[in-house]
């Protein structure tokens, strides 16, 4: 199912910057000299930096980095050095007196992983910054424990204790009459991940024993009770990317249709627990390629879609999360 990667796009560079005691991390996308970007946060528990900016009537048009992170809100602080680097090479919204980086960020939740005290921070952030920049474009980006997705986990419905290991992925597609859609996505739902073909659970809730992957539907089918607290234990955030022209509107609705989606990978989704959030960014580059936003956003579903399931397909299990491979 997997088809390329975000990197594909032109104007995109990715790097992660990985935790492996706990583990977590983040991921950067960076947009050089700046992309149109929209965002569609459909979770009820969204941790956010600079949402309200890309609203198609605000001023501000262009972003030149989008953040993933892990580490609940204390993630947000990786967007502070991802401003530095962009700072230092001259990049940002022109005010007059400086130029102001505009970089958006969204966290998951992952502090059930190991150490909660262990967190990505401002030197995460620039270092991942470091490593877009160090690796050619474009290339092939690691999925799976990795960035934003190290400490992610799927299939929390029923609790912990009974969640596998979500993860990193990506995918993009060739736009009919040239330009590229891409998509990354950190995958850390409440729900389960299920294959859209057949509709079996990948990745989700576990037997009690731990031993067999049965999924969400059929355990509360089975008449098992949700736990009185879930919390804002959860999350699945990523960034949809392309070449092509658009405007803050039209990056906006795509961003909205791409969240088709996650729901059609991931099972329940954009529960109240979750924050998902998706960010759209336009470079540009591709003056060829098509400006219709409905094909656009119809592709950005599809490799959404993909990006998850390869999320899935590329973790590894840590102590207490067997992965996908672990139980398939």
């Amino acid at each position: 199912m997997r088809n390329g990667s975000i990197s594909d796009v032109r104007g995109v560079q990715v790097g992660h910057e990985t935790d492996r005691r706990r583990p977590t991390g983040c991921t950067v996308i960076l947009c050089g000299e700046g992309a149109v970007a929209g965002v569609d946060v459909r979770g009820a528990a969204p941790g956010t930096r600079e949402t309200d900016l890309l609203n198609p009537l605000h001023l501000v048009d262009k972003v030149q980095a989008v953040v993933l992170a892990g580490g609940s809100a204390f993630g947000l602080e990786v967007a502070h050095g991802v401003s530095r680097y962009l700072e230092e090479r001259g990049l940002g919204f022109e005010t007059g007196v400086a130029r102001v980086p505009i970089v958006p960020a969204a966290v998951l939740f992952d502090l059930e992983v190991g150490d909660p005290r262990i967190r990505p921070g401002a030197e995460a952030g620039y270092r991942a910054c470091l490593a877009a920049a160090q690796r050619p474009q474009p290339a092939g980006v690691p999925m799976g424990n990795i960035g934003a997705g190290a400490g992610a986990t799927v299939g929390k419905l029923l609790g912990s204790a009974r969640a596998m290991k979500g993860g990193l992925g990506t995918a993009s597609r060739r736009l009919p009459g040239g330009g590229t859609v891409g998509a990354m996505v950190a995958v850390n739902a409440v729900g389960d991940v299920v294959d859209p073909s057949t509709g079996k659970v990948l990745a989700g809730v576990r037997s009690r024993d731990g031993r067999r992957i049965v999924g969400a539907r059929q355990a509360l089918g089975d008449g098992e009770p949700l736990p009185r607290l879930l919390g804002g234990q959860s999350t699945t955030i990523g960034v949809i990317a392309t070449d092509v022209r658009l405007d803050k509107a039209g990056a906006t609705w795509v961003a909205r249709m791409a969240h088709d989606g996650l729901a059609r990978v991931i099972n329940p989704v954009h529960t109240q627990y979750d924050g998902d959030t998706l960010f759209a960014v336009a470079t540009g580059q591709e003056t060829e390629g098509t400006t219709n936003v409905t094909l656009i956003g119809t592709w950005a579903a599809e490799v959404v879609a993909e990006a998850v399931v390869a999320a899935i397909q590329s973790a590894r299990g840590v102590p207490g999360y067997p992965a996908a491979a672990d139980l398939a």
